[in-house]
């Protein structure tokens, strides 16, 4: 059994993590902290929690802190800068699943998220935590940087692909739709109700700050000598709480081939990547809560073009599910430990 601790416990992501950590067989979680909330039992501000954890917020104290195996951010972009290196002075594994050690450019990071980096030195040593690329580096890791909703989903549907060297790297497109949730839960008029429902739109088109991640990531993926993966990246909003659909468009090189069974065969072993079957279109309800990312890919009319769909639920494999798979996989445990849970349904 080990001890956890949230810092930043306010937020869905966090919420989210609380939900999956109460009910992991190998996890106590010791702290949740928030500095306005410092005080009021966890399960006042989350009902679903009555009964089942009866903790205070507290103060993010690193010696407190300390006292944990695991220390997981849940906070907004810059947060965990401050705080990581006293953690990790002390000797304790982290897993952020803010923006802020996912990108290694210190100075691309500081272009896409409009400040600068306040611990550059840290971020060598942050392990990028997509288990399907990761998962040895992830094991040994101290520091673990949590990827996006966005492109976890996003790279997952295009890794096979460029992984195999199968498509011109240079003409990527990707036009994903998020529930509002993904906003975190600050207060803004374009997040209301009123504002969302019944109405679809596309937004940040001239560049998001998720791209250089999920462009980082494909080049990763990349065979020495090919040309660095582009993305155009169009995010949309959707009227609906949660989940994440990409749809990603490549043009293919060479003679045509069974792609689902390229997909199937990547992931085989992959246990929340389900690849459906050849003619499936993937829907956002089949992984609501769940840790699953379910893929379908398709070449339409036969023709050069490859279309690859991708679900996820922004929360749980977009954030805070995937943070407990890191976890395991850092601590030995069995990886779908806490996740087993399949999706809510309707």
């Amino acid at each position: 059994m080990i001890k956890a601790g949230i810092v930043g416990g306010t937020g869905y992501t966090g919420v989210e993590l609380l939900r999956l950590l109460v009910s992991h067989p190998e996890v106590e979680v010791a702290q949740v902290t928030s500095r306005s909330d410092a005080g009021i039992p966890v399960a006042d501000m989350f009902p679903s929690l009555r009964g089942i954890l009866g903790i205070n917020f507290t103060e993010p104290d690193p010696d407190a802190l300390a006292q944990c195996d695991v220390v997981f951010f849940a906070t907004p972009h810059g947060v965990a800068q401050s705080q990581m290196p006293a953690l990790i002075e002390r000797g304790v594994r982290v897993v952020d699943l803010s923006a802020d050690f996912r990108i290694r450019d210190a100075a691309l990071w500081a272009q896409w998220y409009g400040q600068p980096h306040g611990c550059p030195e840290l971020i060598g040593q942050a392990v990028y935590g997509l288990p399907e690329r990761n998962r040895a580096a992830i094991a040994e890791a101290q520091l673990v940087a949590c990827p996006g909703c966005y492109p976890t989903a996003t790279q997952l549907a295009l890794l096979p692909l460029l992984e195999n060297n199968l498509v011109d790297p240079s003409h990527l497109i990707a036009n994903a739709a998020s529930g509002v949730s993904g906003a975190g839960k600050q207060a803004k008029v374009a997040n209301l109700f009123a504002e969302v429902a019944d109405s679809f739109k596309a937004y940040a088109s001239a560049g998001h700050r998720h791209l250089p991640e999920i462009e980082q990531g494909l080049r990763d993926a990349q065979s020495e000598g090919q040309a660095p993966a582009e993305l155009t990246f169009v995010p949309h909003l959707l009227p609906m709480i949660r989940g994440i659909h990409v749809t990603a468009y490549a043009t293919l090189l060479g003679e045509p081939q069974d792609l689902t069974a390229l997909f199937a065969e990547r992931y085989k072993s992959e246990p929340f990547v389900d690849v459906l079957p050849a003619g499936s279109h993937p829907e956002t309800r089949s992984v609501k809560s769940s840790n699953m990312c379910r893929i379908s890919v398709v070449q339409p009319q036969g023709r050069d073009t490859v279309v690859v769909m991708s679900v996820i639920d922004n929360l749980t494999k977009g954030a805070s599910g995937q943070a407990v798979q890191n976890m395991n996989i850092m601590f030995g445990f069995d990886e779908s430990a806490g996740l087993q849970a399949a999706a809510l349904l309707p």
